[in-house]
């Protein structure tokens, strides 16, 4: 039988639910969903926000202290003057972090030599030895792909552990991220992550996109949780890729209890129309479906432990 290929999924549900409007998980409820998602085959969880750091860091202990079978990881900004202190203390909490440089010039430092030698200068000052650290880059699905290529590089050849493509504004196509990503892992000797926002209907398809061009792994959120429009969903992202032959190490069956669990806590709805945790995803209605329904699902309810429902009355308009 042949293996199936692997991708590693970074859940950013704690991190991008402190930039969802009207969101703020307690302490308490972060145990509940850091737990959730590491019964759910989740596992690593980002939980250090690069505008909260210090924040992060207690959550990243308490869920240390709790035992929770999940790696924990966070971002930190290069960027900031205290970069370099903030990085010592996310190696000491976390499982690994990211040192996050905007590629956008509109975000300082403005200049692309300004950016390289910013972010050289705080790789050169986080302590030796340690090959948890990553880089990412926000704004880089709107550079130009030959600065994202030279400073993904030089990032990689100071030190670099991993490198994450992120769609800030989620305006990028699936075909371009593609192409990106292909581009870069030809160059690169680390894993490369891709990080999608939704703002176009098209952070699923993108993540898939980075996927066909050699992505390791993806970020994804619960209900797609995440600022403005959200992110990429996590039970979307499993069960595309499971259908095509990915292994995530998440479980089908997990995703709409783990689905429940956040929009109680989040207090932000799903839609009834949502793919794979929606309540009319296996509700059938229209006659020419119902002698056949399955015909009309992209996948079985039993395997997220749905139940198929028929609607056979007839509207009397």
């Amino acid at each position: 039988m042949r293996r199936r290929r692997s991708i590693e999924l970074r859940d950013s549900t704690l991190r991008e639910g402190l930039d969802t409007p009207g969101v703020r998980f307690s302490e308490a409820q972060a145990v509940r969903i850091a737990r959730a998602l590491a019964d759910a085959g989740v596992r690593e969880a980002e939980v250090v926000a690069p505008a909260r750091v210090a924040e992060g860091l207690v959550l990243a202990r308490r869920l240390r202290s709790e035992g929770i079978a999940i790696r924990t990881s966070g971002l930190v900004y290069a960027t900031s003057p205290r970069a370099a202190a903030e990085a010592e203390a996310a190696a000491s909490a976390v499982g690994r972090f990211d040192l996050l440089m905007p590629l956008s010039p509109r975000r300082p430092p403005a200049s692309p030599a300004a950016k390289v030698t910013a972010l050289l200068d705080v790789l050169a000052r986080v302590p030796r030895g340690r090959r948890t650290v990553g880089v990412g880059f926000p704004h880089a699905t709107q550079a130009a792909p030959a600065f994202v290529r030279e400073i993904a590089l030089a990032a990689v050849q100071a030190g670099a552990a991993r490198i994450t493509i992120y769609d800030t504004n989620g305006s990028a196509d699936p075909f371009a991220v593609r192409a990106l990503l292909a581009d870069l892992g030809r160059r690169l000797a680390v894993p490369i992550f891709f990080h999608g926002h939704n703002d176009l209907g098209l952070a699923t398809a993108n993540a898939l996109g980075a996927v066909a061009g050699g992505a390791r792994g993806l970020d994804v959120t619960v209900n797609g949780l995440g600022d403005r429009a959200g992110n990429a969903s996590l039970e979307q992202v499993v069960m595309t890729l499971g259908l095509r032959g990915w292994s995530t190490g998440v479980d089908p069956a997990a995703l709409r209890a783990l689905s429940r669990l956040v929009t109680e806590l989040s207090g932000v709805p799903v839609s009834k129309l949502a793919p794979v945790v929606g309540d009319f995803v296996f509700a059938h209605r229209s006659p020419g479906h119902l002698p056949v329904p399955s015909e009309f699902e992209a996948f079985s309810p039993a395997m997220v432990g749905a139940l198929r429902r028929l609607d056979r009355t007839r509207s009397t308009r």
